[in-house]
């Protein structure tokens, strides 16, 4: 709960931080006086001033935001002495950067930390199959298990070589949504012949990279092999006799092909609400050993098929590659990836706005913070990459054309820039409140979201 609590108020001021300094700097640049640079709402926990600049610098006790106050005469009294300092007095050009300059601030933040991961590097699943679904894409298609995928060609482009699983993932998802075809290049041993397989990726009707996509899929996972990495004490895995370390060979005459496939047998088996003892044939120390193995029942939850288990860990750890990149490369892969990040988060919305995708995805501070805590828990690596996804969701959640955000003021000094003329004040009064409304709105789906999957 600590690790969580910290890693979330750390997320939360480094990213306030670097959107409010980008505002900041810029504003500096065009000559424009900043009174107060402030991280945080309410009452100032830290503050100092800077005798140079007169600049208050602030870290406030409420972590949700944050603001730079510039001088402005719509805000107060300006000395005719330094009305040209105004926030007010600048050039159309200048304030647009100035407002522009907080999400890009978010989005080049997402750029060096996504860079400093592929330096550092990754320890990732390699890209080898687990036994896909009955009846899903790769099924279909002929795909089995333990077969490495090594390049995928999306929409008919050049192949783009697949060095872990967290690619293949990327590049499924990412075909999904935009509605391209994919093709995979597998093998069923590394540098073995090659073969190509096409996945018709427009025949799902869910574009949601959510579990039951990847189970359409047939991406449930790394190859393992089906071995008992532990069985519970006195349950039906324990109470046959299989110990830690048993391979399993078959079950019932079915061959046991990798540890995913396994369990999704047991737990298949349990559909009708009752299941026979199985034979398992299993090899313990070169010997094969058949037992009998009684499968508990396991209710199934708002309307799913009852399911079975055997109360044991199948499934060996997956093979693991090293993915590190040198300093250019590791620099060009993490623009390349705030980019596809940031359009592919606008075509999310967009989706959503027009009823394509699901209000489900849009996710609050809760799950923000189990997020920040579970990353922070496997490492450094982890959690910058959890920081430079919150970043770019930051960054382009605040170039929307809501009048409260960031995009709202652009999108008024691009009718200024049009029409010659600013927003009246009855016009900009109506659409603060039309933003405040939709803001709103977004905050209590969040929130609600949030609720039902931590705790529903």
């Amino acid at each position: 709960m600590l690790l969580t609590v910290v890693a979330f108020v750390v997320a939360l001021g480094i990213l306030i931080a670097v959107h409010e300094w980008g505002h900041y700097r810029v504003a500096v640049a065009c000559g424009v006086k900043v009174l107060r640079y402030s991280v945080g709402f309410g009452k100032p926990l830290l503050s100092w001033t800077s005798k140079k600049s007169g600049t208050e610098y602030v870290v406030a006790a409420l972590p949700l935001g944050g603001y730079v106050r510039m001088l402005d005469e719509r805000e107060g009294d300006v000395k005719p002495e330094e009305k040209h300092l105004a926030f007010n007095n600048q050039p159309l050009r200048s304030r647009a950067l100035i407002v522009a300059a907080g999400p890009a601030a978010n989005l080049v933040l997402a750029i060096a930390l996504l860079a400093a991961v592929n330096w550092l590097g990754m320890s990732e699943p390699a890209a080898r199959l687990a036994a896909p679904p009955a009846g899903s894409l790769l099924q279909t298609a002929g795909v089995q298990s333990g077969e490495w995928v090594q390049r995928v060609s999306v929409g008919g482009q050049e192949w783009q070589p697949v060095r872990a699983m967290g690619d293949l993932r990327w590049l499924v998802t990412t075909a999904a949504i935009e509605g391209e075809t994919l093709q995979l290049e597998v093998v069923q041993q590394p540098n073995g012949a090659a073969r190509v397989v096409p996945l018709n990726l427009a025949a799902l009707q869910q574009k949601e990279p959510d579990a039951a996509f990847f189970e359409k899929v047939g991406l449930q996972g790394a190859w393992s092999s089906p071995v008992i990495e532990d069985a519970v004490a006195g349950g039906p895995a324990d109470k046959a006799g299989l110990k830690k370390g048993d391979v399993i060979i078959s079950i019932n005459g079915q061959p046991a092909l990798d540890g995913a496939q396994v369990r999704a047998a047991i737990r298949a088996s349990g559909a009708a609400g009752h299941v026979d003892v199985q034979t398992w044939v299993i090899e313990r120390a070169g010997q094969r050993i058949t037992l009998q193995v009684q499968p508990e029942i396991v209710a199934g939850k708002e309307g799913q098929p009852a399911s079975a288990r055997v109360n044991a860990f199948i499934g060996s750890q997956p093979e693991m590659v090293q993915v590190r990149r040198g300093f250019w490369d590791g620099l060009g892969a993490g623009v390349q990836k705030t980019w596809e990040l940031s359009s592919m988060t606008l075509r999310m919305m967009g989706r959503m706005v027009i009823g394509q995708a699901s209000l489900k995805n849009i996710s609050g501070p809760l799950t923000i913070a189990d997020y920040a805590g579970k990353s922070a828990s496997m490492g450094l690596v982890q959690y910058l990459s959890f920081l430079a996804l919150i970043s770019i969701s930051l960054g382009v959640l605040n170039l929307l054309p809501l009048p409260v955000l960031d995009g709202g003021h652009l999108m008024y000094y691009l009718w200024e820039g049009v029409t010659g003329r600013s927003v009246s004040d009855v016009w900009a009064e109506r659409l603060q409140r039309a933003g405040v409304a939709v803001i709103l709105l977004m905050m209590s789906i969040a929130f609600f979201n949030d609720i039902n999957r931590l705790w529903g």
